[in-house]
C-alpha cells in the first residue's frame, strides 16, 4: 500500500509539473496566440475585432494563472474542453488520433522485438566472431541513423524506385508498413545491443559453473538463470523505448503524411490551440507514468528481491 501511495504521489507531481511547464511555454511563445488561432480558423487575414473576440472567447485575456486554473479545473473532472480552432470537443478528436497511432506503435514494437531477440541470441552464441561483430555493427549503425532520414530512404527505395508499397496516407494496412519499419528498425538497434550485453553479463555469473557440474542442462540454465538476469536491463530499455516511441511517432507520421497523434500535435502547435496541445501532453505524460508502473511490476515478477524493502 505504501508503495502504491508513493507511486500515485510521484505520478501526480509529474503530471502537474508537465501540464504547468507546457502551458507556460505556450503562453510565452512569440507572437499573439489569438491571431494564430484566428488565422488557423478562418484561413485568411481577419480584422482586429475578430482577434479580440477570439481572445475573450478562449480566455487568453484572463491572465496566465486564471487561464491555467480554469483549464486544470476542467481537466480534473475529465473535461479537456473544445478546440480553439474547430470548436469541437478535444477528447473525441484525441481518441480518433490515437486509433491511428497506437496500432502503428505496436507494429513498430513487434518488428523491433522480432529482429532484436533472435539477432542478439545468435550473436552471443560465439562472442567475438563474425556474427557477433556483424550484429554489433548493424545495431550501432541503426542507432546512429535518424528516424526521419531512414524514413526518407525507405520511401525512396520501396515507394519510388520499386513501387512496392505506398508512401503517404493511412487508407489500407499496407500504408503502415514503411512507417512501422522505420520505427521498428530503430527499436531493434537499441534492443539488440542491450539484449546482447545482458546475456553476456548473465553468463559470467559465478554460480553457473556449479550448476553445470551438478548436471543441469544448458537449456534449463538459460531459461531459469541466464534469462532472468538478462531481463532486467532489457525491461528497462524496452520501457524507455515504449515511452519515447511517441516522440518517434510524431516525426514518422509527419514524414509519411499519416493522420494520428503526431500530425494532430503539430497542427495544434502551429495554430496555438492550447486545449489540443495540453491534451496530447497530458496523454503522453500518462503513458510515461503507466510505463514506469508496468516496469516496476515486471521487475518484481522477474526478481522478487527488488520489492523486499517495501514490505
Amino acid at each position: 500500500m505504501r508503495t502504491l501511495l508513493g507511486f500515485l504521489l510521484r505520478a501526480s507531481v509529474v503530471l502537474a509539473a508537465t501540464a504547468l511547464a507546457t502551458f507556460t511555454l505556450l503562453w510565452n511563445a512569440p507572437g499573439d496566440p489569438a491571431l494564430a488561432i484566428a488565422l488557423a480558423r478562418y484561413q485568411s487575414v481577419v480584422p482586429a475585432e475578430v482577434v479580440d473576440q477570439i481572445r475573450a472567447e478562449t480566455g487568453l485575456g484572463l491572465g496566465f494563472w486564471t487561464a491555467f486554473q480554469s483549464w486544470l479545473g476542467a481537466v480534473l473532472v475529465g473535461d479537456f474542453g473544445n478546440s480553439a480552432v474547430t470548436g469541437l470537443p478535444v477528447l473525441p478528436e484525441l481518441v480518433t488520433a490515437m486509433s491511428y497511432t497506437m496500432p502503428l506503435g505496436l507494429a513498430a514494437l513487434a518488428i523491433g522485438m522480432a529482429i532484436s531477440v533472435p539477432l542478439a541470441i545468435l550473436a552471443t552464441r560465439r562472442p567475438g566472431e563474425w556474427l557477433d561483430r556483424f550484429a554489433v555493427a548493424i545495431a550501432s549503425l541503426g542507432t546512429a541513423i535518424p528516424a526521419f532520414w531512414l524514413g526518407l530512404l525507405l520511401i525512396l527505395l520501396f515507394a519510388v524506385q520499386l513501387a512496392w508499397l505506398p508512401a503517404m496516407g493511412a487508407r489500407t494496412p499496407s500504408h503502415a508498413i514503411l512507417p512501422a519499419l522505420t520505427l521498428g528498425l530503430g527499436i531493434a538497434a537499441s534492443l539488440t545491443r542491450i539484449i546482447r550485453s545482458g546475456i553476456l553479463e548473465a553468463r559470467e555469473q559465478s554460480f553457473l559453473p556449479a550448476l553445470k557440474r551438478r548436471g543441469v542442462v544448458d537449456r534449463t540454465i538459460g531459461r531459469d538463470h541466464i534469462a532472468p538476469h538478462a531481463a532486467i536491463p532489457v525491461i528497462t530499455v524496452l520501457g524507455l523505448e515504449l515511452a519515447f516511441l511517441l516522440e518517434g511517432l510524431v516525426v514518422v507520421e509527419v514524414i509519411f503524411g499519416r493522420p494520428g497523434l503526431g500530425s494532430y500535435l503539430v497542427s495544434a502547435i502551429f495554430s496555438r490551440d492550447f486545449p489540443r496541445v495540453q491534451a496530447v501532453v497530458i496523454l503522453t505524460a500518462l503513458v510515461f507514468v503507466a510505463v514506469n508502473l508496468v516496469i516496476d511490476l515486471i521487475y518484481r515478477l522477474v526478481d522478487p528481491r527488488i520489492g523486499e524493502n517495501d514490505a
